[in-house]
């Protein structure tokens, strides 16, 4: 007879290998998964020539150095910007930017030392660092160093950080439907390192924060379900508001939580609770409506409304959305302009998984999340007017509903697998390791939306000519390829460590395995 799991460890039978891991081995693995994904996040420099990010950079350095909305003085470097009244601003959603300008004004009091000045010098003079810098460059100056090391700040507190948070919390909540460790780890990292994220969690875009913050209200809710208090439930409207302030289309996502939360809440007889929902998110909500109506004149005035060089797009539909185009569906799936599964394969077991997970009976609601919430993402993607996102590696617009698309695999690997089904399984995650890495670590750009197959025509050549993102391993004096070594090494050491202290072998995590594996064949 099949058993389901719950959050709490099922009780050890007499003369029996405990089900789940020590609470010492959860913590260490955890933290293991946790800094990889950070380490990998980090190692490779935001794209220093990116107008998305630049639009919310500007923003932040006039706010905090010019005490203004305005990036007058800056608009040069972005074409993602908002005119209005002569002035110019930055069209983002301005959720990044808020959090980005009391970081920035602290970091100044770092910028503002003669180490900055050591630092250009350095850069301007290493061989290294200057195959990177394209012919018709300008080259390097104090103030382009000083712009960039606050990006690199910047997207390392606010990409690359909720980013491995994202994925701890991930880790967690996946405990609830195996106690192994093994299939865990593969869906964290499968998600974390084998998808479109790993090229977002090192970008100052809005998308990977969102992401977090959708997945911490969703721990929340999910962990807490058995009595959502005030606070937590506070707690997540404020998460959800936010998510929706630094990624507009995460309405959607949104939604579908606070109908969760209704649910939950209707189950406990509490449903006026929901009010604490609402309030969290309200006041999100009252930040953006008042950041309209100083910017833009309105409390619904939105910024892309006055993009200068997006308005046919933004003209079109409802803010550039229509009805779904299957073009748009094939694309942002299987096509090798901006296809999922062509970069990300391994996401295919999510179908049979959520096949099994229904089958299995368990936690039918948060089923219903899962696919409500890729579901809406998807379907607002393929009526977008640009629906394939500009530079981009993959589609970017679907970022914030991939962990819950990655959720349902480990419903596929808690199972027995198949030697057969685990050489296609192996090979999937292979070719989306080689796929997405090789697609996000090319050039110092993110792929033009000219080319129609990326991979062939963008990718494959620069790697061939050598010619791979700015790294940490530049600066080291390592060049091409050869600059991705310590990155490696620094992986190995961090999957060494855990794998001392879970105990030599991993011998806790196939511990758990084999005894989920016996619970289930009772």
């Amino acid at each position: 007879m099949g058993m389901s799991f719950t959050n709490q460890p099922p009780s050890q039978a007499e003369g029996t290998a405990p089900v789940v891991p020590s609470r010492r081995r959860e913590r260490v693995l955890a933290w293991a998964v946790g800094l990889a994904l950070l380490v990998s996040y980090l190692y490779t420099f935001p794209r220093w020539a990116d107008p998305n990010q630049n639009s919310r950079l500007d923003m932040i350095v006039a706010v905090v150095d010019d005490g203004t909305f305005q990036i007058d003085p800056y608009v040069g470097n972005t074409v993602d910007y908002a005119r209005l009244g002569g002035h110019y601003y930055s069209d983002k959603a301005p959720g990044v930017a808020f959090l980005g300008v009391p970081l920035y004004a602290g970091l100044k009091v770092l910028l503002d030392t003669p180490v900055l000045r050591a630092l250009a010098a350095r850069l301007d003079s290493a061989q290294a660092f200057q195959g990177t810098l394209r012919p018709e460059g300008s080259g390097v100056s104090v103030g382009k160093v000083r712009f960039a090391l606050t990006q690199v700040a910047l997207t390392a507190a606010l990409a690359a950080l909720p980013s491995a948070l994202l994925g701890l919390l991930l880790f967690r909540i996946l405990r609830a439907f195996t106690p192994a460790a093994a299939p865990r780890l593969a869906v964290v990292l499968g998600y974390g390192l084998l998808t479109p994220a790993f090229a977002y969690a090192g970008a100052l875009y809005g998308h990977q924060l969102s992401a977090a913050l959708l997945m911490a209200a969703f721990a929340l809710l999910f962990l807490g379900r058995r009595h959502l208090s005030p606070a937590r439930l506070f707690g997540t409207g404020l998460l959800l508001g936010y998510s929706v302030i630094s990624e507009y289309p995460s309405v959607l996502i949104a939604a579908v939580l606070s109908a969760y939360a209704l649910r939950s809440l209707l189950r406990q007889g509490a449903p006026t609770r929901l009010v604490w929902l609402l309030l969290g998110g309200g006041l999100c909500a009252a930040g953006l409506m008042l950041y309209n109506g100083v910017v833009f004149g309105g409390p619904f005035n939105l910024g892309y409304q006055y993009s200068t060089l997006w308005q046919e797009q933004h003209a079109t539909g409802l803010l550039s959305l229509g009805a779904p185009k299957l073009e748009a569906l094939w694309g942002i799936t299987f096509g090798p302009f901006r296809g999922l599964f062509l970069l990300s394969p391994w996401l295919l077991a999510a179908f049979p998984g959520l096949v099994r997970w229904w089958r299995s009976g368990e936690r039918r609601e948060e089923w219903v999340v899962v696919v409500a919430s890729v579901g809406l993402m998807l379907t607002l993607n393929v009526s977008s007017v640009m629906w394939w996102g500009g530079f981009a590696v993959g589609p970017r617009y679907l970022l914030p509903a991939l962990p819950f698309l990655a959720l349902p695999v480990v419903f596929v690997l808690r199972e027995p697998v198949s030697r057969g089904w685990g050489w296609v399984l192996g090979l999937l995650a292979l070719w989306s390791w080689v796929a997405t890495w090789g697609l996000t670590l090319a050039e110092q750009a993110f792929p033009p939306d000219t080319l129609s197959n990326p991979l062939l025509q963008y990718a494959l050549p620069n790697w061939l000519a050598a010619n791979v993102a700015r790294n940490m391993g530049v600066l080291l004096g390592l060049s091409g390829p050869l600059s991705l070594a310590p990155l490696f090494l620094l992986l190995a050491a961090i999957g060494l460590g855990a794998w001392v202290l879970v105990g030599r072998g991993g011998a806790g995590i196939r511990v758990g395995v084999r005894a989920a594996q016996e619970v289930r064949s009772q």
